[in-house]
């Protein structure tokens, strides 16, 4: 089947340079790092890595994680405490829902990008916590609806009122801004930003998580950050296949990858069928296709793996209640035939889906 699905968006994981930075990590170091960082865990590759995504994000320094989950846990539990607040976008991953709920600080939710409620969520810590640590959590683009978030408007409002700002670059790094450095830099705020979070498992083709910021916020987590310091370090090939990635989006030919993602990005939206469509601009790799009843959506993933096409169904818990959801993604990689293809077939399944809904006899 053709995947439509993978997260792996410049195409990087069978990049023979990436198989071979892992590969010759292995030998120099063998598979396992052996112990935790903070023992003997620490090799060159991973001070490579973190070396090579400061650059990226053009801040201090930065530290790598074994995974997203565990950074977004480990950045939040590090810094806040009962004493403290968390504000979160109600659509943020559950990583960092997780990581909020288990710092034990107050916790609030704001409606996905309402920038209104934000403030009042902030006017309130402010004077009912006013010796709080007061932390803002949002994605730049969010994973099951591929929008963006409002970034210049939340870093006006964060200031005003005393707050950092943790910002999860998940779905954006290496998809948007130059050489990839995500929705941050695009929309010219990177130096606003207290905490940048990302991951080394999307478009950077490997695995792994980060935090990027100022060295004493990378030496608070080094310290504190329980996920860090209590989890065997990641795998010696792992971090030099990531510091591979890192490397290759900022020289031209990873520029060129990623606007090849850019122009397949619009063949796409081009040719997706009107009563698929989604209300506003396609601004990710990520197309939601929502179809609502969580059974239809089921059906029409099975259909589509019929036609060949592996495009599956988000549901609930994922996503809300009568959200159900085709989740396309696209890759620098997907041929313009292979998107022709899904958009010819995707017509032909808004047509059964009309039927469905009509109760007439699909064709």
């Amino acid at each position: 089947m053709l995947n439509f699905s993978s997260n792996d968006y410049l195409g990087l994981s069978n990049e023979p340079w990436m198989k071979k930075a892992a590969c010759d990590a292995v030998k120099s170091y063998g598979t396992g790092s052996g112990a935790s960082r903070l023992v003997c865990g620490t090799l060159p590759p991973h001070v490579a890595l973190e070396a090579a995504l400061a650059v990226l994000k053009k801040t201090e320094a930065a530290l790598s994680f074994s995974s997203g989950y565990a950074t977004a846990v480990g950045v939040l539990t590090a810094l806040c405490g009962k004493e403290d607040v968390i504000v979160l976008d109600k659509l943020c991953h559950a990583s960092l829902i997780d990581g909020a709920r288990l710092s034990g600080a107050v916790l609030r939710i704001f409606p996905h990008n309402h920038v209104g409620k934000l403030e009042l969520h902030l006017d309130w810590a402010r004077e009912h916590h006013p010796e709080a640590r007061v932390v803002v959590v949002t994605e730049s683009v969010f994973s099951m609806d591929g929008d963006r978030a409002p970034l210049s408007e939340i870093v006006e409002i964060k200031n005003r009122h005393g707050a950092m700002l943790l910002l999860d670059e998940a779905h954006a790094i290496g998809v948007l801004g130059d050489h990839g450095r995500g929705l941050a830099q695009l929309v010219g705020i990177s130096a606003e930003v207290d905490i940048h979070m990302g991951t080394l498992s999307k478009a950077l083709g490997g695995g792994g998580g980060y935090v990027a910021g100022s060295r004493d916020l990378i030496d608070l987590l080094i310290n504190r950050a329980r996920s860090f310091v209590y989890s065997t370090a990641p795998a010696p090939a792992t971090a030099a296949a990531g510091e591979a990635a890192v490397q290759f989006l900022l020289t031209d030919e990873g520029e060129e990858r990623r606007q090849q993602l850019a122009a397949n990005i619009r063949l796409l939206a081009a040719g997706l069928p009107k009563v698929l469509r989604q209300p506003g601009k396609i601004q990710s790799a990520i197309i939601p296709l929502i179809i609502g009843d969580e059974r239809a959506a089921m059906v029409a993933a099975r259909w589509l793996r019929r036609e060949g096409f592996w495009v599956p169904a988000i549901r609930y818990p994922t996503v809300s209640r009568g959200e159900a959801r085709l989740r396309v993604t696209l890759t620098a990689l997907h041929t313009k035939a292979q998107i022709d293809a899904l958009c010819l077939a995707l017509h032909r399944l808004a047509e059964r889906l009309r039927a469905r809904k009509n109760n007439r006899p699909e064709q």
